[in-house]
């Protein structure tokens, strides 16, 4: 994610950018799930796309074998995101837009969830990575952390949609007091798991003001219709969070770090479906790779298989945000700032794939693909792509998977002039065009409609949160 007034990190350095301030924490309980919704979604053989809710078949021979994208991006006549012929977007919010609290939708869209509601409708909850210094369009009534005595505006709105015909039915904040929250993820219980990019406090770099400890979890709820009370999840781990990905089959959470020399976390819970009742957080460790960067040297070759174990990680909440330094020294597999995570299960086996954003020998991106062992077997990865020039890709950041099992990834591109891309990855791992922005801003929040005909995505900033159609291949 873009770190707007903070140093970028350097691509290929080992140095991590420092984020932005502030918050402060509430309580509250969480919906929780009930064994028999994870066994469902575990019988299901369901891939849970970016939204969460929906299901996905198996690639069909036709989308991996031959295909080569959708055909040439068309330009746009209103100069704003070229398509290929046949597809189309309309905006569906965008900043400034009244909000039904009140308040205006406020700026910096990031990572987004979508969830069927029923009743004929859709929901998608939308972050919004704003620092304490930017505006949150409006008052914030309720929220985590405060800085100088008022809230901060980092948070989340939600949008609820018509389902057949995408019109906005309400909109509305729903967490407020909240720093940088960048992405996240869905769950199989109904709720949204937004994670802060802000690891500072009192007394902290960026801390000033602050009055409490930032870089957390926090869960909202689908369904929400207001602001929530905000729980942060202390033992899912303070550090430079960035996004969640849900196991359906056992509601293990995992996590990437945005940072050069990051590492991917995992938080077991101690009961499924309810992260407020803590749990173990644990670091990823590959079999003879400690370092899966491939900056130095092409350590990690494409699709070859590495047993992976997990660490044990005391002190989660971190005061000295060194969580993974501390793993690393333990025997954690350095990752290259980890971004967008996608949970699926394929043919009844949970796999996730993390974008790494400066990994490989180009330092243009990679994507690891992480398979969940199965009947006492190790869990396994691989690289499953990295970009050798930038037509392929340019700083993958979110990504989602859509119906055929293609990667949806968004660019984020770190240089004066940016010309970021949403790209399409074959199963067979072969990049296209499939989307190209012209604003001077990230594409972010990629996620499909639970019948996998619509993507939903944000323009950063100014915000804009589009509803992309078309003929999608099966």
């Amino acid at each position: 994610m873009q770190m707007i007034g903070l140093p970028h990190a350097a691509r290929g350095s080992n140095s991590a950018a420092m984020t932005a301030p502030l918050a402060a924490p509430d309580r509250r309980r969480f919906l929780g799930a009930t064994a028999s919704a994870f066994a469902a979604l575990a019988a299901s053989g369901c891939m849970t796309r970016g939204e969460g809710t929906a299901t996905a078949p198996a690639p069909a021979p036709k989308a991996a074998g031959g295909f080569a994208g959708y055909g040439p991006l068309k330009p746009d006549p209103a100069g704003f995101l070229d398509l290929p012929e046949g597809f189309s977007y309309r905006v569906i919010s965008r900043l400034g837009d009244a909000m039904d609290d009140g308040g205006t939708v406020p700026d910096r869209a990031d990572g987004m969830g979508c969830f069927d509601l029923g009743n004929g409708e859709i929901a998608l909850v939308r972050n919004h990575e704003l620092q304490p210094r930017h505006d949150a369009g409006g008052p914030i009534t309720k929220g985590f952390g405060k800085r100088n005595g008022a809230f901060v505006p980092g948070g989340t709105t939600t949008i609820v949609l018509d389902a057949a015909s995408l019109q906005v039915k309400r909109q509305f904040r729903s967490l407020g007091g909240t720093i940088r929250n960048c992405s996240g993820g869905v769950t199989p219980w109904g709720s949204w798991l937004t994670c802060e990019e802000a690891p500072t406090g009192p007394g902290q770099p960026y801390g000033d003001g602050l009055e409490r400890d930032h870089g957390w979890v926090f869960e909202v709820p689908a369904a929400a219709r207001g602001l929530v009370e905000p729980v942060p999840l202390t033992a899912m781990g303070r550090f430079n969070h960035e996004a969640a990905a849900v196991d359906p089959a056992t509601g293990i959470v995992y996590m990437t770090e945005d940072r050069d020399d990051g590492v991917l976390y995992r938080f077991i819970p101690k009961v499924p479906g309810k992260l407020a009742e803590g749990g173990r957080l644990q670091a990823m460790s590959i079999e003879g790779l400690p370092d899966s960067r491939n900056w130095a040297t092409a350590l990690m070759p494409l699709r070859k298989a590495y047993a992976v174990s997990w660490i044990d990680l005391d002190q989660p909440e971190a005061p000295k945000d060194d969580l993974r330094i501390r793993a690393a020294a333990k025997g954690a597999t350095l990752i290259a700032r980890g971004e967008g995570l996608h949970m699926g299960v394929n043919r009844g086996v949970s796999e996730v794939f993390a974008c790494c954003t400066s990994g490989g020998a180009k330092q243009l991106g990679q994507i690891l693909r992480l398979t969940v062992g199965q009947s006492g077997k190790p869990d396994m990865i691989e690289l499953f792509f990295e970009s050798e020039s930038t037509d392929q890709f340019n700083f993958g950041d979110n990504l989602t998977v859509a119906a055929n099992g293609h990667l949806i990834v968004c660019e984020d591109q770190y240089t004066d002039v940016v010309d970021n891309h949403i790209r399409g990855i074959t199963p067979d791992g072969r990049a296209y065009n499939l989307a190209r922005l012209h604003a001077q801003t990230e594409l972010a929040g990629g996620c499909f409609s639970p019948d996998g005909k619509v993507l939903f995505v944000n323009a950063y900033g100014p915000t804009a949160t589009l509803a992309i159609t078309g003929p999608w291949v099966a």
